[in-house]
């Protein structure tokens, strides 16, 4: 390799070459790309609160393990990340420290719409939540970064007055006749 001239010199010597800051970007892109999530601000949102929840276990393990103050918040943490559906089991504080990013967006609605098998990809979920044609319990939901509870994975459906919701009903033969003739 050549010597470099004092302008390439003068330019390199703010860069920080081993260290790169974009290593970063790369894999925050990667999760922004697989999960199509549209605004960077909800990767952040994600992010800290991936920060504090691991900054709060780390305190929580910094107490007495026999403290019942510790034991009390440790249960209500993970009662509350569990039914969050940000992790799988209650067992223990461990599962706290390693909660990623991912985890948040998999709880997002048109991640879940397609795990269960009410869309067979995400663009096209997320097409069909902006338009209105899903709801969660009886609110129709515009906002594909919705976050979906364990509980309110049961209460995703499609909207009464929806085409989607008419198609699935012909097919099943329960649409009615006064329906037939509304639409």
């Amino acid at each position: 390799m050549r010597e470099l001239k004092h302008h390439e010199k003068k330019l390199l010597r703010k860069v920080n070459i081993v260290g790169w800051k974009g290593e970063r970007n790369i894999r925050v892109a990667k999760i922004l790309r697989r999960y199509h999530i549209q605004n960077r601000e909800d990767y952040v949102g994600y992010e800290r609160m991936c920060g504090m929840i691991t900054s709060l276990s780390a305190k929580l393990k910094s107490l007495p393990s026999s403290s019942p103050f510790r034991i009390d918040l440790t249960q209500q943490l993970l009662d509350k990340l569990y039914n969050i559906g940000v992790v799988d089991s209650k067992s223990n504080l461990e599962k706290a420290d390693k909660i990623s990013v991912s985890g948040f967006c998999r709880r997002r609605l048109p991640v879940v719409m397609v795990r269960l098998k009410m869309s067979q990809t995400l663009p096209s979920a997320i097409t069909l939540i902006e338009t209105g044609q899903v709801r969660l319990g009886p609110t129709v939901v515009t906002d594909p970064s919705m976050l979906v509870t364990r509980n309110m994975e049961d209460f995703v459906g499609w909207t009464e007055e929806g085409k989607i919701n008419r198609t699935v009903k012909k097919y099943n033969g329960k649409l009615d006749d006064f329906d037939i003739t509304e639409g």
